[in-house]
């Protein structure tokens, strides 16, 4: 069960659950590809719950269709 961060606070950032799970799972497998990490340090030592904390920091966005960058 995930304490942290909590679901409301991970869907203030991100507009459904459908694109929450798709954004962490995705996150998730870049960080067991060895991508760099975007906090200095998570309460998590599992990819997926780092990938939730990256979300709700606000450092990990869903790009819109036609967004640079």
């Amino acid at each position: 069960m995930i304490l942290y961060p909590s679901v409301d606070e991970l869907l203030e950032r991100v507009d459904s659950r459908y694109s929450l799970i798709m954004l962490a799972s995705k996150r998730a497998h870049e960080l067991d590809a060895g991508a760099r990490p975007m906090l200095s340090e998570y309460e998590s030592v599992k990819s997926v719950g780092r990938a939730l904390e990256e979300i709700v920091a606000g450092d990990l966005k869903i790009k819109s269709v036609g967004e640079e960058g």
